[in-house]
Parts: structure tokens; C-alpha cells; sequence
């Protein structure tokens, strides 16, 4: 596989958002599901709406979102539509929880854990999809970015506790770990080959906690900001920016590391390269 191009900026404005997709060169067609995450009630590292709105008008995208599977105030569809609109999403943007009315499958044939991806039903209801992920650590997967976004954060509420407990959803906090972090990424499987060549991803790398947006209560960032990043491949697109905080000279990234490898978190970008989602091998192109 030929090296995948990954496109970057130090500039961290809502414009530059815009100008990374546009460096793209892709026109996403017909009705486009624009995936972020919603943040959780109490979480001060989310992406706040402002600084995502002007792409997302870009593409005359919809906010797409599903529900969670534990506590919190987005695990019932009411929970999450009250979230939502404390977080200023539904002023900027149509907004769809796409598991309101139920979930969908999608096949996963080569699959390591996982044959089946269970993801918001109305995922049907889209022609494209533009990624938008913040990166940052997480306290399970290690990081987060475009493959947990895909993954985990397309899957239904049920789809959500399928993929933790690796094909079993009622082992949601017992299953193994790295078998986990591998059904990770037999879910970015069913993703990308659901939209082909009409789905995009960019990675913000801002306010990187240890700790996911999922978190009520989370940790300060330590690590400086560094850019946005773009690619039309989620696991070139992660890659490169693990490799940015670990080439990081910021001394504050020591936190960042030790969530990632506690965690072993490269494992979900080394088992989805081996399932093709994408591949490790990218060009930085620095704009």
C-alpha cells in the first residue's frame, strides 16, 4: 500500500478547519453526517461548537451522534438531546442521535472478534461522512481520535457494549483488553468500507487531557497544543499525530505517553492497518 497523505497545521482556528478540508480535494456528496463528539456534562477539554460550526456549514452537514453505554447525562436519548443543547450544538447545526429509533448492522466478514458492527440506525439516511475527532488520551482506548470515532463513537448505545466486551455486550467491563482494542478497529472496518471513498476525517489536536470528552471529571491538559490534522485514512491520520506528541518538545506530553502505552493503545492502530482500514506509512505534508 502507497503511503497515505496527511495534511497539517499549526494554525488552530475555525478557518483553518475549512482550509484542512479543502486541502482534501474531496467533494463529499449527497446528504453528509458530519460525526464529532457531543462531550459530556462537566468535561472542560470538548471542542466547543463555535470552533466546528464554519465546516460543518461547509459541507451542509447534520451532527451526528449516538447514544453512550454507561452513566452519565448522554445515555438515554432524552439524557443526550438535553446535552446537546447545553452544549450549544442544536443552535449551530440540525443534530441527529442516530440510534433514537434503534440501531443497523453492518457486516464485519474478516473480522478478528467481531462479525457484526452495530451502529445508530440512522446511519442509512447518509451519502457521506466528514470525521471530525478531537485527539486526546482516553481512559481505556488509551487515545483517542478518528478510529475511536468511527468505532465507538458510530456504534449504538448496544453497539457501544458490544464492541468493549468484543462480541459480547453483557462483558462491556470484563472482556479482555487488548481483544477490545481490537474490535476497535474490526468496527472501523465495517465503517470505511460502508462509505468507500466518501468519508474524510480531521483530528484537532488541542486541550489533550489524559482523559476522554466522556469524562464528567477530567484531567487539565499538560501537553502544549500542536495543529489540526487531515486525511482521507483514519489510520494514517492517527498515526501521525501520535507521532507528533511523542516528537512533541514539550515535556508535558510524559502524561499523554504513559496514558497511550498504559493502555496499549497502538493496538488498535496496528490491528486495523493488518484488517486494510488504512496504513501506518503516511507523507506529512505541513501547510
Amino acid at each position: 500500500m502507497e503511503k497515505a497523505k496527511v495534511y497539517f497545521t499549526k494554525e488552530l482556528t475555525p478557518e483553518a478547519m475549512v482550509k484542512m478540508y479543502e486541502t482534501l480535494g474531496v467533494k463529499l456528496p449527497g446528504k453528509v453526517a458530519v460525526k464529532l463528539h457531543s462531550g459530556e456534562v462537566g468535561n472542560q477539554n470538548f471542542i466547543r461548537p463555535a470552533f466546528l460550526k464554519p465546516v460543518i456549514d461547509h459541507v451542509n452537514g447534520t451532527i451526528v451522534e449516538c447514544n453512550t453505554a454507561y452513566e452519565g447525562k448522554r445515555n438515554t436519548t432524552k439524557d443526550h438531546w438535553e446535552t446537546m443543547k447545553l452544549h450549544g450544538w442544536t443552535d449551530i447545526c440540525t443534530v441527529d442521535i442516530m440510534d433514537e429509533g434503534g440501531d443497523m448492522e453492518l457486516p464485519i466478514p474478516n473480522g478478528k472478534w467481531l462479525k457484526t458492527n452495530y451502529v445508530g440506525g440512522h446511519l442509512k439516511n447518509y451519502d457521506s461522512m466528514l470525521v471530525l475527532s478531537h485527539f486526546k488520551g482516553h481512559p481505556m482506548g488509551g487515545f483517542g481520535g478518528a478510529l475511536k470515532n468511527i468505532s465507538i463513537g458510530i456504534a449504538s448505545a448496544y453497539g457501544k457494549a458490544y464492541i468493549h466486551g468484543a462480541g459480547k455486550a453483557e462483558e462491556i467491563w470484563t472482556a479482555d483488553h487488548d481483544s477490545f482494542l481490537e474490535s476497535m478497529a474490526d468496527a472501523d472496518k465495517s465503517i470505511v468500507d460502508y462509505f468507500g471513498d466518501k468519508i474524510v476525517y480531521i483530528n484537532v489536536m488541542c486541550n489533550m487531557s489524559v482523559d476522554c470528552d466522556c469524562c464528567a471529571v477530567a484531567e487539565d491538559p499538560k501537553i502544549k497544543d500542536i495543529g489540526i490534522l487531515s486525511s482521507t485514512d483514519p489510520v494514517a491520520l492517527d498515526q501521525a499525530c501520535l507521532d507528533l506528541v511523542y516528537r512533541s518538545d514539550d515535556p508535558g506530553k510524559a502524561d499523554l505517553i504513559e496514558r497511550i502505552e498504559s493502555r496499549h493503545g497502538i493496538l488498535t492502530v496496528e490491528a486495523a492497518a493488518a484488517l486494510g482500514v488504512g496504513t501506518r506509512e503516511y507523507e506529512l505534508i505541513e501547510l
